[in-house]
């Protein structure tokens, strides 16, 4: 944790103050490395028995041509683009994280509102990309 906590705080400019990287690091602790890996490499303690194998989440960009998928991401992690695993859907966290609504952009400039919480998760997410 505290070795990706590190890497987010340097690969991370700050300019980004409305989304927090440090706290998308521990919701990603609380409710992803669990079948992601504390690495998300997509291999934590769940995925042996998982349907579908968890996404190494370091190579999100490097298989969209570089570009950090941030629409796609967002619907995974709130249901909208459900994903079945298991037998059943990835867990959602959309309900979990509804309100406080802030607005992300697109590569494209288009804004995308999501949850405070979805949005610290982005910015973490991003900061990993290798």
């Amino acid at each position: 944790m505290k070795a990706i906590l590190l890497l987010v705080l340097a690969a991370w400019p700050m300019a980004v103050a409305a989304q927090d990287a440090e706290e998308g690091a521990g919701l990603y602790m609380q409710r992803c490395a669990s079948c992601h890996g504390a690495e998300a490499r997509g291999n934590g303690p769940m995925a042996p028995v998982l349907l579908v194998q968890p996404t190494d989440l370091t190579q999100l960009a490097a298989g969209n041509d570089a570009a950090f998928p941030m629409l796609r991401v967002i619907r995974r992690i709130d249901g909208r683009d459900p994903l079945v695993s298991h037998g059943s859907d990835m867990p959602v966290y959309g309900e979990l994280f509804e309100g406080d609504d802030t607005a992300l952009k697109l590569p494209s400039g288009q804004l995308v509102m999501t949850s405070r919480p979805i949005a610290d998760l982005i910015v973490f997410l991003q900061a990993i990309q290798d």
